[in-house]
């Protein structure tokens, strides 16, 4: 019986506001590059895959100075990929220089708290799992998520990243679950459903963009407010 839900955080519960392409679109603007908006979640969508994989290898937070400019122009050239757009590495750094000196938040998805009140209702635990380098409680206090949510890990707290195992062992045993107890909601192919299956728990795709069509490792769904019908099809108890 499944009563456990995990969560991650960028893309499955919170966005940037302004958003990415809002944020790309001033910065790439200034230094003559026009981008469109399908580009630029194009090419967030292959960077992000970068990312993860660079996480698995060596991860970002332990990365020098230059060694974090050089993984952030890289992953800028990709992002600008989406739109066919070729730059070379000074031109990538500058503008994502730039795109650091802009500032955003972050913001619950407007399905968001909706859904986790529901969720609550049914009687299931629910946790965040998220690789932002910041700590935990004030990262759920700050969006609003504190009543609803029964723990939250962050690699700061644990020293790992998605997709390492270390991370979702932790949030096991702080929902003090068996991992076939569980779900995990991500946005991340590789850091949030190859990581979770990895350590045994159950993945499921939020594609809010709808990247990732062909997609067949998973179950997939685009809202939070399919969650309904994901926990009827997992057969979750008496959760009817």
């Amino acid at each position: 019986m499944i009563n456990t839900i995990f969560f991650d955080l960028y893309g499955t519960l919170a966005g940037f506001s302004p958003d990415r392409f809002e944020i790309q679109s001033k910065a790439c603007n200034k230094f003559g590059y026009k981008v469109t908006r399908n580009g630029i979640t194009q090419g967030y969508a292959i960077a992000d895959n970068l990312m993860s994989e660079q996480n698995q290898i060596h991860p970002i937070r332990n990365m020098n100075i230059q060694e974090r400019e050089n993984f952030f122009s890289e992953y800028q050239k990709l992002i600008l990929s989406g739109d066919k757009i070729k730059i070379n590495t000074e031109t990538a750094s500058k503008i994502w220089n730039y795109i650091k000196k802009i500032p955003y938040d972050l913001a619950c998805y407007n399905d968001v708290h909706s859904s986790l009140k529901t969720l609550k209702s049914k009687g299931l635990k629910l946790g965040l799992i998220s690789n932002m380098n910041t700590d935990g409680n004030q990262l759920s206090s700050k969006l609003g998520l504190s009543n609803y949510l029964d723990f939250v890990i962050t690699s700061k707290d644990v020293k790992a990243e998605k997709p390492h195992p270390k991370i979702f062992i932790k949030a096991l045993e702080k929902a003090n679950e068996k991992a076939e107890n569980c779900i995990h909601i991500g946005d991340q192919i590789i850091s949030d459903i190859r990581g979770a299956r990895n350590a045994g728990i159950t993945p499921v795709l939020i594609d809010r963009d709808n990247i990732n069509n062909n997609f067949k490792e998973c179950k997939k769904i685009t809202s939070l407010t399919e969650l309904s019908d994901i926990i009827m099809s997992f057969k979750f108890g008496n959760l009817d």
